[in-house]
């Protein structure tokens, strides 16, 4: 059975709560990717999707000079340990509806990111169809 380190992004960028919003863009915009884990005093506080930036600060008219990531991060943060079977992480992925984990070692530091596009490489059709399924789903 795979674990999760055989299938994630390895050595996940994450910034600290006072980063602005500009920054965060930028850095998904240079490394492609649509969530920068967001961590402070040694632990993962939130995280900022590229769908927080576009429904709770543009969306709500937030001053995108000024804004900074507390201003808009999820701050229920999931999670998976790079040592468990990548199923359990599909599993979390699922119920929680969530298309991105960041990724931690027993010692609770950020290692990497797992991504829908990184199951379907590391998986079976099967299995990466029905998290797609399950995250797109649309919500009740």
């Amino acid at each position: 059975m795979k674990k999760v380190k055989d299938a994630m992004h390895v050595s996940a960028e994450w910034r600290d709560p006072g980063a602005s919003l500009t920054e965060i863009a930028q850095l998904m915009k240079a490394k492609d990717i649509g969530a920068v884990p967001i961590g402070e005093d040694d632990r993962l506080v939130g995280i900022v999707t590229d769908r927080d930036i576009a429904l709770r600060a543009v969306a709500n008219e937030i001053d995108l000079g000024t804004a900074i990531a507390r201003d808009v991060m999820s701050r229920e943060v999931h999670y998976c340990m790079e040592d468990e079977e990548i199923d359990e992480a599909i599993e979390l992925m699922e119920e929680k509806q969530i298309r991105r984990l960041p990724v931690v070692n027993r010692e609770k530091r950020l290692v990497g990111m797992l991504s829908l596009g990184d199951i379907s490489q590391a998986t079976s059709q099967n299995a990466a169809g029905e998290l797609l399924r399950s995250v797109s789903a649309h919500h009740a």
